[in-house]
Parts: C-alpha cells; sequence; structure tokens
C-alpha cells in the first residue's frame, strides 16, 4: 500500500526491475546465442552489451532488447558489405534457430525474436585506433562505438550520483516506454546521463522532474556519443517525430511539475494521480 510519494517512488522502482528468473534465462538464452554464431564464424570475442550489461534494462522482459556484441575476423569485413553481412549472420543463426519465427537483419543488428524475449546480435570488428566498426545497412556506412566503454562509464556516473543515477534512468524509460518509445533507449540514456552531470540527485521526484526538463531543453540539439566517437546518437529524431517527442516531453514536464505543487499543498492523493499519468501502471495507484 503506498500513501506516500516516497513509498509510490519504491514500488516504481521495483515495478521496474526484472525479476531474478529473468535474470537466469536472459543469462542462459545469450551464451546459447553467441555459441550459434560462433559454430560457424570465426569470432574474436563476444560479449553483453546494451542496457542489461549497463544495468539499464526495465521490465516487462518480453518488450526488452537484449544485445549480444559479437566481434568477427577481419575477413568478414567489406567496405561496402553492411547488408550482406548481417545476412550472413542471419542464416548462421537460422541454422541453431530453426523454428523461431522472426530472425531478421535490423539496421545494425539481426534480431531473434523468441517468445519471452529479444536477442539483437550486433556484428563489429575492431577497430585499428580502439574501440569498435559496427555495420548501419540502412547508410550503408560503418559505425564507430565502444560499448565497453560506456559500460565504464554509466557505473563511474553512477557512483559519482550514490547510485542513484540507473534507478532514475529506468524511471525516465519507464516513462518514454508507456508513451510510444518515441525515444531509442541509448539516446535516452545518454541525455540523462549528460544532463544530470555535476548535479545532486536529493530525491527520486524532483530528480524525474530535472531530468525530463534537460531533455525537452535538448533533444533538438546533437548528442555525441559519450565514448568520444563522431556522430549523433539522436540523429533518428528529424521532422515529425522530433515534434512530437518534443510535445511529449512538454506534457510530461509538466505533470511531473504538477505533482511537487500537489504534494506541497497536501494533495498527495491529487499528486498520485499526476504521476501515473507520466509513468502509467508502473506507478501504483494511492492507497
Amino acid at each position: 500500500m503506498a500513501t506516500t510519494i516516497e513509498q509510490g517512488f519504491r514500488e516504481l522502482r521495483q515495478n521496474l526491475e526484472i525479476t531474478d528468473l529473468q535474470e537466469q534465462t536472459v543469462s542462459t538464452r545469450q551464451a546459447n546465442v553467441r555459441k550459434a554464431v560462433e559454430n560457424d564464424m570465426t569470432v574474436l570475442d563476444s560479449f553483453l552489451t546494451g542496457s542489461y550489461r549497463r544495468s539499464t534494462m526495465i521490465a516487462p522482459l518480453t518488450e526488452a532488447d537484449v544485445d549480444v556484441f559479437v566481434v568477427l575476423d577481419p575477413e568478414y569485413y567489406s567496405q561496402s558489405g553492411q547488408t550482406t553481412l548481417l545476412d550472413e549472420v542471419r542464416k548462421v543463426l537460422r541454422k541453431t534457430y530453426p523454428s523461431t519465427p522472426k530472425i531478421s537483419p535490423n539496421g545494425r543488428a539481426v534480431t531473434i525474436t523468441f517468445t519471452d524475449f529479444v536477442v539483437d546480435v550486433v556484428p563489429s570488428f575492431y577497430r585499428k585506433d580502439g574501440g569498435y566498426l559496427i555495420p548501419d545497412s540502412r547508410t550503408n556506412t560503418w559505425i564507430s562505438t565502444d560499448p565497453k566503454k560506456h559500460v565504464e562509464l554509466w557505473s563511474a556516473s553512477n557512483k559519482a550520483h550514490d547510485g542513484d543515477l540507473v534507478p532514475l534512468i529506468k524511471m525516465v524509460k519507464g516513462w518514454n516506454k508507456t508513451h510510444s518509445a518515441i525515444l531509442r533507449s541509448f539516446y535516452l540514456e545518454c541525455m540523462v546521463r549528460d544532463g544530470l552531470a555535476n548535479v545532486t540527485i536529493s530525491n527520486f521526484p524532483s530528480g524525474v522532474r530535472y531530468a525530463l526538463e534537460k531533455l525537452r531543453s535538448k533533444i533538438e540539439f546533437k548528442a555525441p556519443d559519450p565514448a568520444s566517437y563522431d556522430g549523433d546518437v539522436g540523429a533518428y529524431l528529424v521532422g515529425a517525430e522530433l515534434a512530437d517527442a518534443a510535445k511529449r516531453l512538454d506534457t510530461a514536464f509538466n505533470n511531473a511539475l504538477a505533482t511537487e505543487q500537489l504534494e506541497k499543498a497536501g494533495r498527495t492523493r491529487e499528486a498520485f494521480e499526476k504521476w501515473r499519468l507520466v509513468f502509467s501502471d508502473y506507478f501504483p495507484a494511492y492507497g
């Protein structure tokens, strides 16, 4: 039973977590997927990455993506072979998962849609000057990135915030998921982490409101890869999609701001209702 905003946010935090049993399932599944690629291709390294590895994945698991990063021998590299590479990885995975209905290239990865969750297999190559190159079949280019560096950066930032940054990121991702998931996961995480740099998270309600305010003020600007590579992780947001995202952020920020005023006025039940407009069923009802 939640009758205070503090209790409400405690339940919100719990509702965003995947279960221990699901953690075990993910661990077993990703290991099997990595082995499936290794069976047919020369793999120099493979590891988990994405929100799961950065500890920012949120429930439900059925709507989550688990990212497996596979570093391949240079023999598979071709300057213009992004689509070919993804298709080759797809064929390899199909050998191990012949009855899985959907295994398909998805821009920069091959997506395996299992019944309980999705696994994205990202083929890559070591980059000459450090980091990795991954294919982008939509633009026919190779993208520089470093997911291991991202994990280090997120861990350091979370430590600097006394462990409160990761839960706060999950909360903002909960808002995003319940409002069309218009912001891609990694982009949202980058923006929240950057917006809260050198800021103290005094409590989660004000932290969420502050993060939403920063997001709406920065959404029209370039969001560089935090691993210091060129590019804009928010480049996909253009035109109507950008306008829609900005509008949704405005609404979310105004609702979060209103909850603070309602709580100060002692109108806690109404504050709960406003927070449920932000987080939907992730946030508990009053009482």
